[in-house]
């Protein structure tokens, strides 16, 4: 197995920008703001030619309560799973009794552990690291994690010190992704760890608990799958602070990224606007779709009948895609998603060919028939494959570009029909033949030569000249005289 090096100390020290500069990436949110990271969020890196496995953590101040004890919870729990762990200290605020007690737990824990000392620009080091002696936990590594500065020295000691790794052949790939998206607090961490089954990630009574999108992999029944657990999405003018508005792009990168979107929906609220507006942008997205009303055990008949009524009404230009009514508290339905999700995950990708989708298209046009244009018939001649989740039928034909949206739509509904698609949106695409004779001189008429219908002045016929020349007069008629 590769091995793990987690990321813990107090609240905004700079954990999660040295995970982003260990795993050279930016997955992890960073802003001067305590208590930005609530789950553990996974990372791999490399230095000095070894592999390892990075977790970035919540801070843990010693005074959680509420939410806050259950993030303490997640990076415990990340010290658990580490072979070695990076104490994380600010070198500008000095020692505090939060890291003292946090020293106190990594000595019992009996962790390989590195005091490293952040934010060590603009101070002087010897000054800065002396209080961080008195833990008891070796050397200390001053570095500045935004800049790089002191970083790679410090993980070169700290790799000799790794684990050999096992050598074990990587997947070629990590499975089907599956992005859990909804509003704020409609279950999705919930949903999550019952999918799971344990606890991953931070569940709390509380709108807005996941702030980052949470990549987790897994398997199941030897599949493999990888789970992202997303912040919610509200509305554009009930966002104000700019913690949200990054978790907000981060969910939006997260459905781009993702195969298949599981819209988690609140049962006792219906259908509202902003899921509809998720849906869009799913749809935009071209990924597929399962849709889940969670909390559904907790309604009566009359209001599920409501809620039925609203789902047909509102939904039917999703009619492709599955509806779950589930229980992620419970775990009621949760397992017959995983059916909807693998179904709309081999619709998207699933390949066809050019004879065949061309029949389908002959087919539709002779049931029915495109519009005229202009006194002219449309003509759609044949139909290929353009790409896969979501999948694409390119037509080709002529005037294409004034095909109606009725029509096209017509088109999408009988491809998805014909191909069996369910759970994901099908995109058809026009393009029109090329005219080989296009941008060439057209020919002048009645212009140069003789011919019928082009007599010059001269010619036999002319009216009012004679053939013997313009100064000659015109012979009298026959029989008469002059």
């Amino acid at each position: 197995m590769i091995p793990v090096i987690a990321l813990v100390g107090r609240p905004n020290v700079g954990k999660s920008t040295l995970f982003n500069r260990l795993t050279q990436s930016r997955d992890a949110l960073v802003a001067n703001y305590a208590g930005l990271t609530r789950d553990r969020k996974y990372g791999e890196g490399q230095a000095e030619g070894r592999r390892f496995m990075v977790i970035d953590t919540g801070g843990i101040s010693g005074e959680e309560e509420g939410i806050d004890s259950a993030m303490a919870g997640q990076s415990l729990q990340a010290i658990q799973e580490a072979d070695i762990v990076l104490f994380i200290l600010d070198a500008r605020a000095g020692l505090t009794a939060a890291d003292e007690m946090i020293a106190r737990h990594l000595r019992v824990q009996n962790k390989k552990t590195y005091l490293v000392a952040n934010k060590i620009d603009g101070v002087d080091p010897d000054l800065a690291l002396a209080p961080f002696y008195e833990l008891g936990l070796g050397e200390i590594f001053p570095i500045t994690a935004t800049h790089g500065r002191g970083v790679k020295s410090m993980m070169s000691d700290v790799v000799a010190e790794l684990p050999v790794e096992e050598v074990v052949p990587a997947p070629t790939n990590q499975g089907i992704k599956i992005a859990v998206v909804g509003r704020p607090n409609v279950g999705k961490s919930t949903l999550v760890n019952r999918m799971l089954g344990e606890d991953r990630v931070v569940v709390y009574d509380q709108p807005g608990t996941t702030r980052d999108s949470v990549y987790i992999h897994y398997e199941r029944f030897e599949k493999h799958y990888t789970l992202i657990d997303t912040a919610g999405v509200r509305r554009r003018k009930n966002v104000s602070e700019s913690v949200e508005k990054f978790s907000i792009v981060k969910t939006l990168q997260a459905i781009d990224d993702a195969h298949v979107a599981i819209l988690v929906m609140d049962a006792s609220e219906g259908v509202v606007d902003q899921d509809l507006h998720l849906m869009g942008n799913v749809l935009d997205a071209g990924r597929g779709l399962v849709i889940a009303l969670n909390k559904w055990d907790g309604l009566d008949d009359g209001h599920k009948q409501y809620v039925r009524n609203e789902l047909e009404r509102r939904l039917r230009f999703v009619d492709f895609a599955k509806i779950h009514f589930i229980s992620a508290l419970h775990g009621t339905g949760v397992g017959h998603l995983y059916e909807s999700v693998e179904g709309a995950y081999k619709s998207a990708t699933d390949k066809f060919s050019t004879n065949f989708l061309t029949r389908i298209l002959q087919d539709a046009v002779r049931e029915h028939q495109p519009p005229m244009v202009q006194g002219r018939r449309i003509k759609l001649r044949y139909a290929h494959p353009g790409g896969h989740n979501p999948p694409i039928v390119v037509i080709h034909g002529n005037q294409t570009e004034a095909v109606p949206s009725h029509y096209a739509r017509y088109l999408e509904k009988t491809f998805r029909q014909v191909l069996k698609l369910e759970g994901t949106p099908v995109r058809i695409e026009f393009k029109s033949s090329e005219n080989p004779f296009a941008g060439r001189p057209s020919k002048p008429k009645n212009q140069g030569g003789r011919g019928p219908g082009n007599r010059g002045p001269g010619s036999k016929g002319a009216k009012g000249k004679s053939p013997s020349g313009p100064g000659k007069e015109r012979k009298a008629p026959r029989g008469r005289r002059p």
